[in-house]
């Protein structure tokens, strides 16, 4: 196996304190953080980076590291000091205390058979952080509610480094396809799209808070639609077939004659999707308006209609 000189590794000299040391590894950590470098080699080197951290933040570890230190040189074969064998043997007399085994994950030969045993023992309280949940609000469209498309979302990510210190936040982008069904406000589970874990743990999970965005012509009462369809005063007295707009495109409305404002015609089947997949109904709600200005020849005639047709809309006010 080569030696390695943690030192180098971080870029620091072997008289640094533990605030340059940590900075020196936070600095590379970045750098070189696999979610965020797209650097050749970069997931090596920020596992050789918090290989080093994990021994030179340690007082007890980085004195037993700088006793070898004087044996070894970087990336030649290390046979360490009279008398001494790794940990993966049983020493002879040994140096400096070193024996035991362990196993130590993503670390190198080089410092398993170090640090092996004890190290590993501390590794495993600190390991198996779990990531943090992320939860966001996706807007969707009721068009996209009957698309088998997926839907782009981009959000942010904490992430840590091996020693747990606050990297800066990441961002993730992932396509969903947006489940049958969906209703305002519900809440949708993304497993394992959260932050990422520490030291091992499983990353956390992305929880999507569904909000269906207002439309212009269409109000949602379940999975139902409800559209206001305007008419002319004549439309709604003598019928009429009327171009009404649907999430998919239009269809043809009859109107019988007489109809009154405020009806509700059904139109089957050109809903919302439910969770079986099937659509619920398209209500077309009536409503007379009224035109906004009247010319003299269109006043003679609404006071020719309202002497032949002596229809009193309040009768049953009288009764």
């Amino acid at each position: 196996m080569d030696f390695k000189d943690y030192y180098k590794i971080l870029g620091v000299e072997p008289t640094a304190d533990d605030k340059a040391i940590k900075a020196a590894y936070r600095k590379l950590a970045r750098k070189y953080h696999p979610d965020v470098s797209k650097e050749k080699g970069a997931e090596d080197k920020f596992k050789e980076a918090s290989e080093a951290y994990e021994v030179l933040k340690s007082a007890d570890k980085r004195t037993e590291y700088d006793e070898l230190r004087k044996y070894g040189q970087q990336g030649r074969p290390f046979q360490g000091p009279p008398g001494w064998q790794s940990r993966g043997q049983q020493p002879e007399g040994g140096f400096g205390g070193f024996g035991g085994g362990g196993d130590n994950g993503d670390f190198s030969d080089f410092f398993s058979s170090i640090f092996g045993g004890r190290t590993n023992q501390g590794r495993t309280r600190s390991a198996g952080r779990r990531g943090q949940d992320v939860e966001m609000e996706l807007p969707i469209f009721l068009e996209e509610t009957l698309s088998n498309e997926s839907k782009q979302v981009s959000f942010k990510v904490a992430q840590h480094g091996a020693d747990g210190q606050r990297l800066p936040d990441i961002t993730k982008t992932l396509n969903v396809k947006i489940p049958a069904g969906v209703a305002d406000g519900e809440r949708i589970r993304l497993k394992g799209q959260g932050s990422p874990g520490v030291g091992g743990g499983e990353n956390g999970d992305l929880y999507l808070i569904i909000r269906l965005a207002p439309h212009p012509l269409f109000d949602v009462e379940g999975h139902d639609l409800i559209i206001t369809v305007p008419l002319a005063p004549w439309e709604a007295a003598l019928g009429a077939k009327v171009a009404v707009p649907t999430l998919t495109g239009k269809i043809n409305l009859t109107i019988r004659a007489d109809s009154q404002s405020g009806q509700r015609l059904r139109v089957k089947g050109n809903g919302l999707l439910d969770k079986q997949g099937q659509r619920g109904d398209l209500y077309a709600q009536l409503k007379i308006v009224m035109p906004k200005t009247t010319n003299e020849d269109t006043k003679t005639l609404w006071e020719s209609l309202a002497e032949k047709a002596a229809f009193d809309p309040r009768s049953q006010w009288s009764k």
